[in-house]
């Protein structure tokens, strides 16, 4: 089961990224602080901009591939959707990803829901934190809620991707159909590996048999405690209690996922204090974190990890090496992954503010 993988007869290929998942609408409202209950503030700004968790990751994923600002070393796909007729996605969704070297061709344009929007409160006085309200809208209507149609798009590139990214914001049968698919494929030749970012982790939980086998789990502490209380399926015997697992670290809660699971790879972002990395084969370690002047919005600080990590995974895959000999290659691509989300932080916005790779240089 799977899709087509020409590395497995050419030894090498264009690598090819495919991210399935959500696209939004930014209302991005900055503030000094977020008003009480009750309470009418004067904020300081309002911008509109594309967003949503997979077009994010789309766009690091694209912009990680420009090596220079003419050269693009990785083909980047999104299947996703939009309202029928929007005119956010004709203005600033679709040429944000067209500026980013992004494929929109599998991108339907819903009759059945409106596109998907955000409405994000960037607190000042809280170094940029964020909080943000949802409406799926198009994310969870029509081809985002059928995983034998987005299969469907999937095998109709093209070129097969080598990898395929995954996020929370797209229903969760959706995302465990898709796990399942594309996880089942890790006895043939014919597999894309998966890179999930289980964010936001989905309150029902994830299943043990969608989750086996992904070959990358992207989380941040938060979502890495969230996921090891919500695997469902777990034996009894392996059950933790919740104030134990509150208190476990990252080195304790990554081979859960190892073990139980079978992840190849489980990183897990720590903020400030840098990302934890660890393989099933045994290569583990901690990435330190980047200091910055200033942090002026963390929005999409997180897809910017997952992109760039995705990127170098893609380009190394491509060569027709293994998963497992990833470890020589692991560190370099966290930190390289580390420091594109320091750098987005300083920067207003979603989509906008993830950094293209000629300017990491």
């Amino acid at each position: 089961m799977g899709i087509k993988d020409e590395t497995a007869t050419t030894g090498t290929s264009q690598p090819h990224i495919c991210i399935i998942g959500s696209l939004n609408i930014d209302f991005v409202t900055s503030t000094p602080r977020c008003p009480g209950p009750g309470e009418t503030l004067t904020a300081t700004s309002l911008s509109v901009t594309a967003g949503g968790k997979g077009g994010n990751q789309a766009t690091a994923c694209g912009r990680a591939s420009f090596t220079s600002k003419d050269t693009q070393d990785v083909a980047v796909s999104m299947i996703g959707a939009v309202g029928a007729d929007d005119v956010y996605y004709s203005t600033l969704l679709k040429p944000a990803f067209e500026k980013s070297g992004v494929n929109t061709a599998s991108i339907e344009e819903s009759t059945e829901a409106q596109t998907g929007s955000a409405s994000i409160i960037v607190e000042e006085a809280a170094g940029g934190e964020n909080r943000i309200l949802v409406v799926p809208g198009a994310n969870h209507s029509g081809m985002m809620n059928d995983t034998s149609h987005i299969i469907s798009a999937v095998k109709e590139q093209e070129v097969s991707p080598g990898v395929i990214v995954l996020q929370g914001e797209i229903p969760r049968k959706t995302t465990l159909g898709l796990l399942e698919y594309f996880n089942g494929g890790v006895a043939t030749t014919n597999r894309a590996h998966v890179v999930f970012n289980p964010a936001p982790v989905f309150p029902e939980g994830i299943s043990l048999t969608a989750l086996k086998h992904t070959s990358v789990l992207i989380m941040n502490e938060t979502e890495a405690v969230q996921m090891s209380r919500s695997i469902v399926g777990l034996p009894v015997s392996d059950s933790t209690q919740p104030t134990e697992l509150d208190d476990l670290q990252p080195e304790e809660l990554a081979p859960r996922f190892h073990e139980l699971a079978h992840v190849q790879i489980v990183v897990i972002t720590l903020g400030a204090k840098g990302v934890y990395f660890s393989t099933r084969t045994g290569r583990r370690g901690v990435v330190p974190g980047v200091k910055v002047l200033k942090v002026v919005d963390t929005t999409a600080a997180g897809d910017t990890f997952v992109g760039y990590f995705s990127t170098a995974l893609g380009r190394f895959l491509a060569t027709g090496a293994s998963l497992e000999s990833f470890d020589d290659q692991i560190e370099a691509a966290v930190s390289k992954a580390n420091a594109a989300a320091a750098k987005c932080v300083q920067r207003r916005g979603a989509m906008q503010s993830i950094p293209f790779a000629y300017d990491m240089e």
